[in-house]
């Protein structure tokens, strides 16, 4: 705090487009092995309307960004003195953001589309900065892999090949229902990405996960596998005790289980969707409206420690800092399993994979529109959108929801200061080109979602 009030005497407008002359060299220095750029960068602070902020996030190994922000000193190069609080669940992020009683928070992709679309709590909520790529696994129980395990192909090593597919768990679920046993899987929130994947995964293996209507909102008509919600940290011993047979979750708590050795994880979903978005970070668009210069400098910081987590040197780093019990309060072991590049599926089946977790590289932390437009899609295909929307409806939605206008602002600053290259900016119209990289090889174009809604043989159809 007391840098804080020695930087605001120097700080002018940011409406004059003005840098601060008196940049100061950051004072946390990070690893020894960090660049002499990082170490020397000059940040200009912006006008701060709010200088005090309080954000939240559950404790999963994606909140990383801003234990970086805070721990690294990024925020407070900022001239921000930021809270970072844990939140029970997911729920209970929403609604502390929408209160103001959290002034941002850590998030799952779907929630603040959901509160534009209609679905569950409204609110006029604002993306401006994606956490993430990757870093979700569907776990099963030990039980349930050792049926499935007959069933999955065999590399030249004689262990699984991967990615693994539903096709193999579809057996395992028959059985179940031969013997007059409901099939149940977890997930962590209905608009969640890994309530998405699981759906994609099953469906694309004919396996239906359940529909959602205006009147049912357990997801769960016509369903195969009952599906229900389980927060995070509560994953492993929900399955462990047999209330679930599987689940889809993010790090650590996949490799929480094969730690624990009471289940093994079959696919991520690298696998599933490569390089998907995962969380992002909320704001209301009330916040962002009445403290612009804030949100552009939380935004700044973000962006600096999502570039800080993607150097392999600093993962043993920040393996530490998430391991505190004020972040995600897991065993660094665990932590490290996926942070450091590797995955382990069956225990001792430790495999690389140096994109499980992605933070910054591959434009992870532009809030690109078509990211947003696949979660329209899968609420639409399972029925929490219950009617059909034209097609205009999707990109008009995102729009408002998906704010890329704030990440170039903060972006540009960050090249001016030197702090990431001009390179990094992406030269986009919110769009990614259409991509097959998916588990099934379906063809998404965020530009026709009609026509991806209707690709699927399980899920609504419309004209």
């Amino acid at each position: 705090m007391k840098s804080l009030l020695k930087r605001t005497s120097w700080i002018l407008p940011v409406a004059a487009l003005l840098f601060a002359c008196g940049g100061k060299d950051s004072k946390k220095k990070t690893t020894e092995t960090e660049t002499v750029v990082e170490e020397t960068s000059k940040t200009k602070a912006l006008e701060i309307e709010k200088p005090q902020l309080t954000f939240g996030f559950i404790k999963l190994t994606d909140m990383a960004p801003l234990a970086i922000a805070k721990e690294k000193g990024f925020f407070e190069d900022e001239g921000l003195f930021v809270s970072v609080e844990a939140q029970s669940n997911w729920k209970n992020v929403l609604d502390r953001v929408i209160d103001g009683q959290l002034d941002g928070s850590h998030m799952l992709a779907g929630q603040p589309i959901a509160a534009g679309a209609g679905f569950g709590r409204q609110a006029e909520l604002v993306t401006p900065f994606s956490m993430d790529l990757n870093g979700n696994g569907i776990t099963v129980s030990n039980d349930v892999w050792s049926k499935m395990k007959p069933n999955v192909p065999k590399g030249a090593d004689g262990k699984p090949a991967h990615p693994i597919k539903a096709d193999a768990l579809k057996p395992v679920i028959k059985a179940y229902k031969n013997s007059g046993k409901a099939f149940k899987m977890g997930m962590v929130f209905p608009v969640s990405t890994h309530n998405y994947e699981i759906r994609y995964w099953l469906a694309a293996a004919g396996i239906h996960p359940g529909m959602y209507t205006a009147d049912n909102v357990q997801g769960q008509i016509d369903a195969e596998v009952l599906l229900s919600v389980t927060p995070p940290p509560q994953m492993p011993a929900t399955l462990e005790a047999g209330t679930i047979y599987g689940y889809c979750v993010g790090e650590p708590w996949n490799q929480q289980a094969v730690f624990k050795g009471i289940g093994v994880p079959v696919t991520t979903n690298y696998d599933i969707w490569k390089n998907n978005p995962e969380k992002v970070f909320v704001m209301t668009k009330k916040f962002v409206e009445q403290y612009p210069n804030t949100a552009i400098a939380v935004t700044k910081a973000l962006i600096r420690a999502g570039k800080w987590l993607d150097k392999p040197e600093n993962r043993a780093e920040a393996v530490k800092i998430l391991a505190m019990s004020q972040y995600v309060g897991a065993p660094e072991a665990v932590l490290a399993n996926s942070m450091t590049g590797t995955f382990e599926f069956e225990k001792g089946d430790k495999r690389s994979m140096p994109d499980f977790n992605v933070f910054y590289k591959y434009n992870a932390t532009y809030p690109f529109y078509s990211d947003g437009i696949w979660f329209l899609t899968q609420m639409r295909r399972w029925g929490q959108i219950p009617e059909a929307k034209p097609a205009e409806w999707y990109s008009n939605t995102i729009k408002n929801i998906y704010r890329p206008d704030i990440w170039k602002k903060a972006a540009d600053l960050l090249v001016a200061e030197g702090n990431i290259p001009a390179g990094d900016i992406p030269s986009t119209d919110g769009y990614k080109p259409a991509t097959t990289d998916f588990i099934d090889g379906t063809k998404y174009d965020a530009k026709d979602p009609i026509g991806y809604i209707n690709s699927f043989s399980i899920g609504n159809k419309d004209k």
